[in-house]
């Protein structure tokens, strides 16, 4: 299957460069996986769309403050992208600079604020905080680091909404963007209509912009993400299919988690897992736990809309695209949401 399969034209007035008002604003489209019907609706109806019974899994992931500016002791100034903190003071990093720091030389963020340069991981460097904790410094220091096609420098607002109402595990430097759509009173309703709720845990990483630049998707190789999977949601996932119910992944990420999880164990069958993934999701791949998803609009040729064309099917997805083009729906991180059950 080819890149050029998941292409498709967005006018650049439909990428969502802020929140709607209200997280339950945002429009919603279902899609209907048995029939490819379409229906147009907003965040805030999605309780009768579901049943009781119904396993909603969100990613409990919490994005940190993870870009920071500085300058190279040397001279020359530095953007930091946290990817992945490895301890207290340790962590992972993309550096954008005009020359690409060496080993042994220190980034200088401010006044108590230094970074000695490790070495490489790859496209990475190895990075240790000289005085404070790294999620110190991310905190005193730290922007939120919005995708590339939200051109636009973070303000105060994404402080709170490019962070999920239930966010607890920092780690990400990205939103699971589909759980940006619910506030508490929606999660309320949904308990009151007796639909169940689990959490996992994925912390997204920058490569999850990271395009795929070979022709043939079989080619590509996905980016790692740390992620767990408790024993109570291996007990809650069992329940819900024992009873008839369906699980409903909250994102992406919380595919990857669930398909990682059941993929790692033996038989293919949910169990627990704490660890590494680079799953790669694509049209042919066999679920194994998801029966449906509620995911925001994706960048073309990415990854992720060739998940969701997995699920749905890849004309089916793009057909759902240009309907939701059409009506003028938001895009991306920020934008609108898919149902697909």
């Amino acid at each position: 299957m080819k890149r050029s399969d998941f292409s498709f034209q967005l006018p650049d007035e439909l990428i969502a460069r802020f929140p709607t008002d209200r997280r339950t604003d945002s429009r919603l489209l279902a899609l209907d996986l048995a029939t490819g019907g379409l229906k147009d609706y907003h965040f805030y109806e999605l309780p009768p769309l579901l049943r009781a019974g119904d396993l909603l899994v969100f990613n409990n992931t919490r994005v940190i403050p993870a870009r920071l500016f500085g300058h190279k002791a040397s001279g020359g100034k530095i953007e930091i992208l946290i990817e992945r903190i490895l301890g207290e003071n340790e962590c992972l990093a993309h550096v954008r600079a005009s020359k690409a720091p060496k080993s042994g030389s220190r980034l200088v963020i401010a006044d108590g604020a230094e970074f000695d340069v490790m070495g490489r991981s790859g496209d990475l460097f190895h990075l240790v905080s000289r005085q404070q904790s790294v999620l110190d410094v991310l905190n005193d220091l730290g922007h939120m680091p919005l995708p590339p096609y939200i051109d636009r420098a973070d303000q105060q607002l994404d402080q709170q909404r490019y962070q999920t109402v239930y966010a607890q595990h920092p780690g990400a430097v990205a939103a699971p963007t589909a759980g940006l759509h619910f506030d508490e009173a929606l999660l309320d309703q949904l308990q009151q209509q007796q639909i169940n709720t689990a959490f996992v845990t994925l912390h997204v990483g920058a490569g999850t912009f990271q395009p795929v630049r070979c022709d043939d998707i079989r080619d590509h190789q996905m980016h790692s993400e740390w992620l767990q999977v408790s024993e109570s949601v291996v007990d809650q996932v069992a329940q819900t299919k024992a009873k008839g119910g369906r699980v409903i992944a909250v994102g992406t990420t919380a595919v990857r988690c669930l398909e990682t999880a059941a993929r790692k164990s033996s038989g293919s069958v949910l169990a627990p897992f704490a660890g590494d993934t680079n799953i790669f999701i694509y049209p042919g791949y066999e679920f194994q736990v998801v029966d449906g998803l509620i995911t925001n609009f994706h960048l073309p040729e990415s990854t992720l809309i060739m998940l969701v064309a997995a699920l749905a099917g890849r004309e089916r997805v793009l057909a759902a695209y240009q309907h939701a083009i059409a009506q003028n729906y938001r895009f991306y991180s920020y934008g609108d949401a898919m149902l697909l059950i």
